[in-house]
């Protein structure tokens, strides 16, 4: 009976923020994700292809990925969420700092058991020496411009984006090739 304990004690518990080493000074909004972390520190904004694999060609264009190499330790960490609902990349909101110094503001997930380390979900976001914050939620606003026809039909993004169109009509639902009631079948 007591081997169950633990793991049934561990299931009931809930999601709560721990304190991590960045943490002093953050009013970051808790999402009760596992493992998370709120996080304030100053990094450097850069592109990941350049930091990563140098390919530095394109460093910091439209459409790249970035990154935030943390001033206090050179640590690069993948800011992989912004501050919307929805979980979309972080890179539209960091692109007006690429090659800045920035201090930001959110939640850092650690799972090593997981391999999730130094996953960065951005809230806020100034460049160091600014007082004004900004607020990282500008995807959905940046696909709408983007996509002004899509963004005019009522719906879910996703539901409208031509992207997406594009491959269900090449690969199907779920990427079956079949229809969407032939799909769901499949995976039931």
């Amino acid at each position: 009976m007591w081997k169950y304990m633990i793991p049934l004690a561990f299931l009931a518990a809930p999601a709560a923020a721990q304190e991590g080493p960045f943490s002093e000074g953050s009013e970051a909004r808790s999402w009760n994700l596992a493992w998370e972390e709120p996080a304030r520190f100053e990094a450097d904004v850069v592109d990941m292809l350049c930091e990563v694999a140098g390919d530095c060609a394109n460093a910091c264009a439209t459409g790249r990925q970035l990154g935030l190499l943390r001033a206090a330790d050179g640590v690069l960490t993948y800011p992989n969420k912004n501050n919307q609902g929805i979980f979309t990349g972080a890179a539209v909101d960091l692109q007006p700092f690429c090659g800045m110094q920035v201090e930001v503001d959110g939640l850092m997930i650690e799972d090593e058991f997981l391999g999730a380390t130094n996953v960065y979900l951005v809230q806020m976001i100034r460049e160091v020496g600014s007082e004004d914050w900004v607020t990282a939620n500008g995807w959905t606003a940046a696909w709408a411009e983007e996509q002004p026809e899509a963004a005019a039909q009522d719906g879910r993004w996703y539901r409208n984006d031509p992207r997406v169109l594009a491959e269900i009509e090449a690969d199907g639902y779920l990427g079956t090739g079949e229809t969407w009631t032939e799909a769901w079948e499949i995976t039931r």
